[in-house]
């Protein structure tokens, strides 16, 4: 049952590779050369749309990727409250690596070949899966789920930064520099900076910063390190989610113990953060990139925080000061700056 309903999921939001259509390295959604991102999901097409017949349109997908994502970060509150960080994060990249070896057998799509390769997803897998994921559910221990995913939303702002040092094809211009400062001034106005940071945890949001740092930092050494493969977007992403599930299941018993119960709605939300916020968004992302682009569809990344912070304040009862929405605000703002691109490019 489970076999056959993702069969019509991967038919609905993916198309297979065909001889006119390169095969992409396993990168995020975001468009050279500004190397935003917005969640931990490589495996993207960072080429220009296939065409495509789909059943499903892509504005629905597009809303549902929104809401799936920005709940995540209610799901990671959740399920740390009845597991520890390194379980939840295990369970995330189990059932999400599950979800996507069903979507690779229903594809007939192999694993990737060669030790460069997979040496390669091994690093990728840590920056962009364990690292982050890890990082996002010590932080919720101690922050809000609502300031979580306003700090994954600084991103974009960290990767226009590495970019400009990293990667030398990027040229800065005057407005994607003015982005950046924008952006990590909305940073400041949601940290509360002119009252010292009054009642801040700042160990938990420094975690939930370098994990929104840790994305940017994988997708330059992907771009660096994997740019051709040979193998597909889906069966790249599937080794490293694969790999990524082998560090943690490695990790987690050396610094956790056996829960002595298994509380259900933890439990529940740690199995819907990993099937549907990893395995199933993948799907809908990796098919939106080849059928709209990735320009259009990395503009998800400017509806997580909203959803992040009424799914926070609805269902957990977190409240909000006037800075969150405002800063949160002027950090969106600041992030779509730096993804404006020259006339013409």
């Amino acid at each position: 049952m489970c076999y056959e309903m993702v069969s019509t999921i991967v038919e609905a939001m993916t198309t297979a590779p065909t001889a006119s259509t390169p095969t992409p390295p396993p990168v995020r959604t975001t468009p050279p050369p500004a190397p935003a991102v917005t969640s931990p999901h490589p495996g993207l097409s960072a080429e220009g749309p296939a065409p495509a017949r789909r059943s499903l349109d892509w504005r629905l997908r597009f809303g549902a990727l929104s809401l799936i994502w920005g709940f995540s970060f209610l799901l990671i509150k959740v399920g740390t409250g009845g597991y520890a960080p390194f379980q939840v994060t295990l369970g995330r990249l189990a059932f999400g690596t599950a979800v996507l070896a069903v979507a690779m057998a229903v594809k007939r799509e192999r694993l990737p070949r060669g030790a460069r390769t997979w040496a390669h997803l091994t690093v990728a897998a840590l920056l962009l899966n364990a690292v982050p994921f890890s990082l996002f559910a010590f932080a919720e221990l101690t922050i809000p789920s609502t300031l979580a995913g306003i700090c994954n939303a600084t991103s974009p702002l960290w990767g226009m930064a590495l970019s400009l040092v990293a990667l030398s094809e990027d040229r800065p211009t005057r407005l994607r520099v003015a982005g950046l400062g924008l952006g990590f001034l909305g940073v400041l106005t949601v940290l509360g900076a002119w009252q010292g940071f009054d009642g801040l945890d700042a160990r938990g949001t420094t975690l939930a910063l370098l994990a929104s740092l840790s994305y940017p930092v994988g997708w330059i050494y992907l771009r660096r390190t994997l740019a051709h493969t040979g193998s597909s977007a889906l069966s790249m992403t599937g080794a490293q989610l694969f790999l990524a599930t082998l560090q943690l299941a490695v990790v987690t018993p050396l610094f956790t113990d056996l829960p002595s119960r298994f509380p259900l709605v933890p439990l529940l939300a740690i199995a819907a953060l990993g099937a549907l916020g990893t395995g199933l968004a993948l799907l809908i992302q990796y098919g939106l990139v080849t059928e709209v682009g990735p320009t259009t569809a990395q503009m998800v990344t400017y509806f997580i925080p909203v959803i992040a912070t009424a799914a926070g304040v609805a269902l957990l009862g977190e409240t909000l000061s006037w800075s969150t929405p405002v800063g949160a605000a002027v950090v969106l703002a600041g992030a779509a700056l730096t993804q404006a691109r020259r006339p013409g490019s």
